[in-house]
């Protein structure tokens, strides 16, 4: 009979709503504090996982620059070589074979780390690829737009243009 709420007194109803309530209030600052320190723990292993990316990557760009440049190097090597060679050789033919070959390892090197030239002559002329210089009477219809000359050489890397050709384009 006592635990019947209509039977128990004002007081003790208070009294029960007030234990309700600071067993409520206990329940909550206890969620309260584990949701505080979930948050605090993950908040520091996301800066921990941040930190050891930019480290991560920093040592990628490190290691893959050393790469480049000691190919680089070889280049350099092949090219003083040649130098040394050229004031005591007479011959020319010679010369301009190393100077070939060493031309052609160079644009293999380039090749091997993503980068490629742009085609540009007779090629439709393409403001995302191309920089036209100047514009030149077109001698047939079908070379209208089209690149006719090229002044300099353009290149991408991995599909990404880094040095726009500079064309003549036919109109």
């Amino acid at each position: 009979e006592i635990n019947n709420p209509d039977n128990l007194t004002d007081n003790q109803q208070e009294e029960a709503v007030a234990d309700e309530s600071a067993d409520n209030v206990a329940d909550w600052e206890g969620k309260y504090k584990e949701l505080n320190d979930s948050y605090l723990r993950l908040n520091a292993e996301f800066d921990n996982y941040r930190k050891r990316t930019l480290k991560e990557k920093a040592e990628l760009l490190k290691s893959g620059s050393e790469r480049v440049l000691l190919d680089v190097i070889t280049v350099v090597d092949d090219f003083e070589r040649a130098l040394d060679n050229i004031s005591k050789t007479e011959d020319v033919e010679a010369v301009k074979e190393g100077l070939d070959l060493i031309y052609n390892k160079f644009v293999n090197f380039l090749t091997k780390h993503g980068v490629k030239e742009i085609e540009t002559i007779g090629q439709p002329f393409d403001t995302d690829k191309h920089e036209a210089l100047t514009t030149v009477p077109a001698q047939s219809e079908d070379d209208k737009d089209k690149i006719v000359d090229s002044v300099q050489k353009g290149y991408t890397l991995d599909d990404k243009v880094i040095r726009f050709p500079k064309v003549i384009v036919a109109k």
